[in-house]
């Protein structure tokens, strides 16, 4: 008897042994599977964050020698007219962008999921604006644009709702229109992909049980559906705003920030200070400020439409 109960302790601390570096062997294995995105983050994201924080200290030109001075350079912000110009634009041109992708996309990934011959052909052609280049389709519209020979003139004069042509990039607000036009075009497709996902993911059962209740198309949509796409809502609406507050590349193209500066985001003019005016220190400065905004409206908006529905 006792050396059958001698017999079983030993096992018992064999599989405990086995059982341990059972254990040590999953942990090693899960941080080596998410070592090499930690040293992609770290690489590519926490050090240039690091180098930016410290260059907005400096006085910083592209040449030369940097002198430490400071806050200085977020002190300067203060009378940067420019700055608090272009962070304004920034806002109204996201404020006016952000609605339109997501109503238009709403309404398209409610189109695509019917169960309808031929409904693939118009998710591909619905999504392929996406997969273009920004600056390309910023080029592209550009063309469509102009006043002596764009698409948009020529239908509008023929369709006799304009006298003459329009130079649409040659003003601040139909250039403003022209070049949000352009961005819903270019990101609806987008968004409409991460509507579609929450769509899926609510279950039929919900559904069909409102309709056997006797709740028609809109009562479904609104008393079902939008409240559990608050989380897509939430992860689209994020990533929308962020995109429409770093804006660059089809204001460079399609208006050069003009006229007169009257389209210059917060990011052309950290372009700018940095790579024309050659202020590393101050631009960097700009970029932190960027940041932090961005942080802010992030969590308000992550916090506005929490959803803490489970189903």
């Amino acid at each position: 008897m006792y050396a059958q109960s001698s017999q079983s302790v030993l096992v018992g601390k064999k599989q405990t042994r086995a059982s341990g570096r059972f254990e040590r062997k999953q942990r090693w294995a899960g941080i080596l599977f998410v070592l090499p995105s930690v040293l992609f983050v770290a690489v590519f994201f926490l050090v240039p964050l690091i180098m930016t924080a410290v260059m907005s200290l400096y006085d910083w030109p592209l040449l030369g020698d940097h002198h430490f001075i400071g806050l200085q350079n977020y002190i300067q912000m203060a009378s940067d007219s420019t700055f608090w110009q272009s962070l304004w634009f920034t806002t109204k041109y996201t404020i006016i962008v952000t609605p339109a992708i997501f109503i238009i996309a709403f309404i398209l990934a409610l189109l695509i999921r019917q169960q309808v011959p031929g409904v693939g052909v118009f998710r591909t052609a619905y999504f392929i604006p996406v997969v273009i280049g920004l600056s390309t389709a910023s080029l592209l519209w550009t063309w469509m644009f102009n006043d002596q020979f764009g698409i948009f003139d020529s239908v509008l004069l023929r369709l006799h709702l304009i006298k003459e042509p329009i130079v649409w990039l040659a003003d601040s607000t139909t250039s403003l229109i022209a070049i949000g036009v352009m961005v819903v075009w270019k990101t609806v497709g987008s968004t409409m992909i991460f509507l579609v996902v929450g769509m899926n993911a609510i279950p039929n059962e919900l559904l069909a049980a409102a309709n056997v209740d006797g709740a028609g198309r809109w009562a479904r949509i609104r008393y079902i559906m939008l409240p559990l796409l608050k989380r897509t809502f939430a992860l689209a609406l994020v990533l929308s705003v962020i995109g429409s507050y770093l804006a660059f590349d089809q204001f460079y193209v399609m208006t050069h920030g003009g006229p007169q500066n009257s389209t210059i985001t917060v990011v052309y003019w950290i372009y700018n200070n940095s790579f024309t005016y050659y202020k590393l220190g101050y631009g960097s400065a700009l970029s932190i400020i960027l940041l932090i905004i961005l942080i802010i409206l992030s969590v308000i908006q992550l916090y506005l439409l929490r959803d803490d529905t489970q189903y």
